[in-house]
């Protein structure tokens, strides 16, 4: 007797990798683990010459967004118009020290000048106008560029990551900045005057890495103010992502009205909008730079 034949086996489709908006596959990012201990930081600057590129969104939502995986994040506001500290509700002309008396006096310590925020783990240190007047004092200062390292020294072991935010310039503040820092993520916006300046912005920290902080390193090219509408926004960030690669972030930070609302109420949108897309972007985000500063 003649066994039945066996049906043809069926293959399945291959299923299509999930593509982010950069056009490249979503990794998978792990489950951050608790945090037992804190320190000491990783210490990270975010950069452009540019201004108006979500320097200072990143940097607050960011830090709040790394502050609910259990870690002790210090928001470092390194800009004179004081954006950071306003949008985490200090009044900048009301601060009796700021950072600005740490770079420059030493009866005032570090402690005097560091505030808590509304968001538990998320410490600041605050400025204002004061700090457009260091860029002038500093010059006469011997090793003038590693002023802000030798006061984030000071408080390195407390914290798990120190956020910069940096002022829209390449002067002295800046570079400042970048000689304290182990990584660089560079905000993007996506339009093109912005991808222009990142190729000037590459340069300089080329000449960091090579005179001030070899240790230096670029963490990632985060694109922001993204609006998937538009034919340009998508092809500023496809040049970018063309240009260089792995570097840039998956996360892509959308364009949202959020954003300016959350500045108003002086916090984070990780707790004024904690289900929005924009609050799990930078959930999104915090995982990303966890894993590649290899601290997840």
């Amino acid at each position: 007797m003649v066994p039945p034949a066996e049906p043809p086996e069926t293959l399945l489709p291959e299923t299509e990798p999930d593509l982010g908006p950069t056009g490249r596959p979503w990794p998978e990012l792990p489950e951050p683990a608790p945090v037992t201990s804190h320190g000491p930081a990783t210490i990270i600057a975010l950069c452009n010459q540019k201004g108006g590129v979500g320097k200072t969104t990143t940097a607050i939502n960011l830090g709040a967004a790394l502050a609910e995986t259990g870690r002790r994040v210090l928001l470092v506001d390194f800009d004179p118009q004081g954006s950071l500290s306003v949008g985490l509700g200090v009044n900048p002309h009301t601060l009796e020290h700021s950072i600005y008396n740490l770079l420059l006096s030493r009866e005032v310590g570090v402690d005097d000048v560091i505030s808590a925020s509304n968001v538990e783990g998320l410490d600041i240190l605050p400025s204002n106008i004061d700090l457009s007047a260091a860029e002038v004092q500093l010059v006469s200062e011997v090793a003038r560029e590693q002023t802000l390292l030798r006061v984030l020294e000071k408080v390195r072991p407390r914290y798990d990551l120190i956020l910069i935010d940096c002022a829209p310039s390449l002067g002295l503040l800046t570079v400042n900045a970048l000689t304290a820092a182990d990584k660089v993520v560079m905000p993007l916006e996506c339009e093109f005057f912005a991808l222009r300046g990142i190729v000037l912005l590459t340069d300089t920290i080329a000449k960091i890495q090579d005179r001030l902080n070899p240790r230096l390193e670029i963490l990632g090219i985060l694109g922001t103010m993204y609006d998937p509408r538009t034919l340009h926004s998508r092809e500023v960030l496809e040049r970018v992502v063309q240009a260089f690669g792995d570097t840039v972030f998956h996360t892509v930070i959308r364009r949202t009205v959020k954003f300016p609302e959350t500045t108003v109420a002086g916090e984070p949108i990780t707790t004024y909008a904690s289900s929005s897309p924009g609050a799990s972007a930078f959930r999104m985000l915090a995982r990303e730079v966890l894993a590649r500063c290899h601290v997840a």
